[in-house]
């Protein structure tokens, strides 16, 4: 009777920690699988209505395409940055500077996911935005700080003719609606 027991309580907490471990491999898995869907998606572009829906049922079209060569970064970055999308990818702040065209583009991605790797970028990168008509806009990182999300004057479509990548921080923290937000500024290099 104790065998039993023991065994069946072994089964339950082996149980117990393979669900822990699949919950909390679902949204880097979800993430990663959204990049290689719309990555497919991007490659797509101009074949139907512009940009393809990354899958069916999709109410999300990719935007543009970011990349950062010294870190192997290479995204496609959503047109829109709400909750539900910034689920799939790094996404384009409505409001701000559309890529391609004169003013402050902005886009933002969650910390533990898309944009995690803010964390490694140094002053001096160079990052790249290709847009939807295959220009290919070139940046070099100017600033890191730590802004409060009240702290809006970042957000200003005419502030300048660069690129603001931003997401929450701290990049260890756990608690979700953390106050502070990590800012990566960039300007533009001339073509």
């Amino acid at each position: 009777m104790k065998r039993r027991l023991a065994a069946l309580a072994s089964l339950l907490m082996l149980a117990t920690a393979a669900l822990a471990l699949a919950h909390a491999a679902y949204i880097p898995a979800k993430a990663a699988l959204a990049q290689w869907l719309l990555v497919h998606a991007w490659e797509q572009r101009g074949t139907v209505d512009g940009v393809a829906r990354p899958w069916p049922g999709a109410d999300m079209r990719p935007l543009a395409r970011l990349s950062q060569s010294r870190l192997g970064i290479d995204q496609v970055v959503l047109d829109g940055a709400s909750g539900r999308l910034l689920a799939f990818g790094p996404g384009h702040v409505i409001g701000s500077g559309v890529p391609g065209s004169r003013g402050n583009v902005v886009i933002s991605g969650h910390r533990d996911t898309h944009f995690a790797w803010l964390a490694q970028l140094r002053v001096g990168d160079d990052l790249a935005l290709e847009t939807r008509a295959g220009e290919v806009l070139r940046y070099r990182v100017t600033q890191m700080q730590v802004v409060h999300e009240r702290d809006s004057a970042w957000l200003d479509p005419a502030a300048d003719d660069g690129l603001r990548l931003v997401t929450c921080y701290p990049f260890v923290g756990v608690a979700p609606g953390t106050p502070w937000r990590y800012l990566v500024s960039a300007t533009r290099l001339s073509p």
